[in-house]
């Protein structure tokens, strides 16, 4: 039964789609420059005037309105503004980045009843080819969200990401057929079901984890960017930590593993549906200097690989990047194999390795936003970064450790755990905003594209070194037994590339433009939140819209 609600979640978002343009918001924004049905109305020729850059918008009569003779209106001076549906933006790109990390981590709370119920496949292989095929899609987000708007583009890829769940927790016609050839049990997909439903969603994931530097940009204040940044772009750990609980909890046998993952479709299919609901492209007007003056100049984004060149190119860039790759390998590592981690550790209960790689994903969300507010304060981001890879450095070494005069230490090894989520984690996000900052006015989407490419990729190559690595043990001080102990080989290669990255990154030293674009203005207290409200399908904001009707 939950199988045919989970289908018809999908069918009633996918049939809504063509008709979501008769709810949605009309935008201004960047939309100007296209034949929007807004720009449509301005083209009997008005321009906006403002006696000040920190003053309200003058607004001009109608008459004025209709005898200019320019054809764009001026932005140079417009306000910056922050609307409330920015905090709706944030909590759907949230949800689908929670799902899609959900649905990749799935399986690594309970390995032994995934690869026990699919003979020959383990849970780090599925793991793998999730991580591969996100690489992949990065090509295709800066792209697709160009041509489409990020509105649509979201929308796609949670409809693309519903579609694989359901073949990952089945229409009954799979379940029978595996079931018939005696390949799985009663209620579980053949294997090559899961592979295609996790393809899927390796495929929309990058749609949920590119865009968040592009949604603080387009939505959110100068001073609310890092944060917001850190939510939408660590909330995929919250997926990793639900994996742990609930799966952990559910999938003990196949059955288990069948229902669990029907769980996971219908939660999907239903924040699928309030995404083409409720999502929208861009707000009436831009939030910061930054993006006015993006506005102003007309700046278009090239396409993705031109972008790529262009980003290589740029002073500053690769420094961000490598600290990104870093952070997102520590994490990525940690969690696909906590089990193993908190086993040697002395954690053995299934129950208690749960709740702490739960703990160390939330570490993760909660580092990045405390964290983050920081760093929209200070714009600190170099020493910040600094800062949390030497925690990392340090907080990395209980993990592996084992002193022999003492043995097993778990409440160490929890708390360092909980520690390196909290000052590993928030590098991802800070260094996704450093990197705008240092190509501004470059494309949001292509930034974040590039470091998720290099993040996962490094992620998905480091997987099988990683276990050949942890089978290894290096001796320390032997000859002294008071202080003889031992590291694994896993710990040893992430402790290697944070302290190579360290050194590497110490050597930043490039101007943040965005941050010198937003200061230009003396943006922040003056920024306006606009209460917005729909009414009738449309914005009520003060401003151009309201102008237009005087």
């Amino acid at each position: 039964m939950i199988y045919k609600r989970s289908i018809l979640f999908a069918v009633t978002c996918i049939l809504s789609y063509s008709h979501i343009d008769a709810f949605t918001t009309p935008r201004i924004h960047k939309s100007l420059q296209s034949a929007s049905p807004v720009s449509k109305k301005l083209t009997s020729a008005p321009t906006l005037t403002l006696t000040t850059r920190r003053n309200k918008l003058q607004h001009v009569t109608k008459s004025q309105l209709q005898s200019s003779s320019q054809n764009e209106i001026d932005f140079k001076n417009l306000k910056p503004q922050v609307y409330q549906q920015r905090w709706v933006q944030l909590a759907y790109l949230s949800l689908l980045a929670l799902l899609s990390d959900w649905i990749c981590f799935s399986v690594a709370a309970a390995p032994a009843t995934y690869e026990a119920s699919y003979a020959g496949h383990s849970a780090a292989s599925i793991i793998d080819i999730f991580l591969f095929t996100n690489v992949a899609s990065c090509f295709l987000v800066t792209d697709t969200v160009k041509k489409f708007g990020l509105g649509n583009a979201i929308k796609g890829a949670s409809a693309l990401m519903t579609l694989g769940c359901l073949f990952r927790s089945g229409v009954s016609i799979f379940g029978d057929l595996g079931a018939a050839t005696g390949t799985i049990g009663n209620d579980l997909v053949p294997y090559w079901s899961v592979l295609a439903g996790t393809i899927m969603v390796g495929a929309a994931q990058p749609f949920f984890q590119c865009t968040p530097p592009l949604l603080s940009a387009t939505w959110f204040a100068s001073d609310e960017r890092a944060t917001s940044t850190a939510v939408a772009l660590n909330f995929n750990q919250i997926g990793i930590a639900t994996a742990f609980i609930v799966g952990g909890e559910m999938a003990t046998d196949a059955d288990g593993l069948a229902t669990y993952f029907a769980l996971i479709s219908a939660a999907c299919a239903v924040v699928t549906v309030g995404t083409f609901l409720q999502f929208e492209d861009k707000p009436p007007s831009p939030p910061s200097s930054s993006e006015i003056e993006k506005l102003v100049k007309g700046e278009e984004e090239p396409p993705f690989i031109e972008s790529v060149g262009r980003l290589f190119g740029t002073p500053g860039f690769i420094f961000p990047l490598s600290a990104f790759i870093m952070s997102i390998s520590v994490t990525n590592i940690v969690g696909a194999f906590i089990d193993e981690v908190m086993k040697r550790g002395g954690v053995t209960d299934q129950f208690g390795i749960d709740l702490a790689g739960a703990g160390f994903e939330f570490g993760i969300l909660v580092g990045g936003i405390i964290i983050g507010g920081f760093v929209d304060k200070t714009k600190k981001y170099k020493d910040v970064t600094k800062a949390c890879i030497l925690a990392t450095m340090v907080l990395l070494i209980p993990l592996g450790l084992t002193e022999h005069a003492i043995g097993q230490e778990p409440i160490l090894l929890v708390l360092a755990l909980l520690g390196l989520g909290m000052t590993a984690g928030p590098i991802q996000p800070i260094n996704a905003e450093l990197a705008v900052d240092v190509t501004y006015p470059s494309d949001e989407t292509a930034v974040e594209s590039v470091q998720q490419i290099g993040g996962n990729l490094v992620s998905a190559l480091l997987v099988p070194v990683i276990e050949i690595a942890a089978r290894k043990d290096y001796q320390l001080l032997p000859q002294i037994p008071s202080l003889a102990s031992d590291i694994r080989g896993d710990v040893v290669v992430l402790l290697a590339i944070s302290i190579v990255t360290y050194f590497y990154f110490n050597n930043f030293d490039a101007p943040l433009k965005r941050t010198l674009a937003d200061s230009k203005s003396g943006e922040g207290e003056g920024i306006i939140d606009v209460q917005s409200a729909n009414v009738n399908g449309e914005v009520k904001m003060p401003g151009i819209r309201e102008m237009l009707k005087r």
